[in-house]
């Protein structure tokens, strides 16, 4: 199975970059996030044309998450399924195959130190309760997304202008391990030790041109997962050109 992972900054927008590269990619599964849409205002019939079923889980004007798939989609959650009142859309999940799949978009955090930085703190405590109490690690699950979360210094391009600053700070790292301590695992480390490797290029300050970037978008695997997981690889090509995602797909293919 070849999973894809990809902020797409509005599905609507970044729709005539989506199709091409659904066709020439071909991938089993594609998580979505940032669709940036109602449920009924994704465009189900054109990306359906191309052989996929579609679950959506969209809100207007902001955040939103799709998982498309070759197969069908069974066992279909939104939201992080707790007591809290939720009204943003950032998490699905849904099996396909005998893969256990989370889809999910975490909150950016704005800087730290505000507001928005504490509730990316304990929206990050609430995946890991997800984790803990839904999902078994003897199973294949596959936790992917926009995590707006590096792991080290080897996922940014220039660590000291970084240092401690938002979606770098020790803080979420350390919230972002304790979400994996479940038994979950960086899956691209185990084909890409070296740094160097980014998913992420800001739009405002021209970084892609300059290769400015960081590593925030994650595929996290259990054991069982992680065994059969073959290739995690950035599609770079994604993200060059007109209209495209400040984001680039991610790729993991699992046997």
């Amino acid at each position: 199975m070849r999973i894809a992972t990809w902020n797409v900054n509005s599905v609507r927008a970044r729709l005539p970059r989506i199709l091409p590269w659904l066709e020439e990619k071909r991938p089993d599964v594609v998580m979505l996030q940032e669709i940036k849409c109602q449920d009924p205002q994704f465009p189900c019939e054109e990306i359906a044309d191309l052989g996929y079923n579609i679950e959506t889980f969209g809100q207007k004007t902001y955040n939103g998450v799709a998982i498309l798939a070759k197969s069908r989609i069974n066992d279909v959650k939104r939201g992080l399924l707790d007591e809290v009142e939720d009204k943003e859309s950032r998490v699905i999940a849904a099996t396909v195959e005998d893969v256990m799949l989370v889809n999910v978009y975490v909150v950016n955090g704005q800087a730290v130190g505000t507001p928005a930085y504490a509730r990316k703190l304990d929206w990050l405590g609430r995946l890991r309760k997800l984790m803990w109490e839904r999902y078994m690690m003897t199973e294949k699950v596959v936790v992917a997304g926009d995590f707006n979360v590096t792991f080290d210094d080897r996922d940014v391009y220039d660590p000291e202008a970084w240092r401690e600053k938002i979606l770098c700070s020790t803080p979420e790292r350390e919230a972002l391990l304790r979400v994996m301590d479940c038994g979950l695992k960086d899956a691209f480390r185990k084909h890409h030790e070296e740094g160097g490797h980014y998913t992420w290029w800001d739009f405002r300050t021209r970084a892609w041109v300059r290769d400015h970037g960081l590593r925030i978008d994650h595929f996290l695997m259990s054991p069982p997962a992680l065994r059969a997981c073959t290739a995690v690889e950035i599609d770079r090509d994604a993200r060059d050109g007109l209209k495209a995602s400040d984001h680039a797909p991610v790729f993991a293919t699992v046997e």
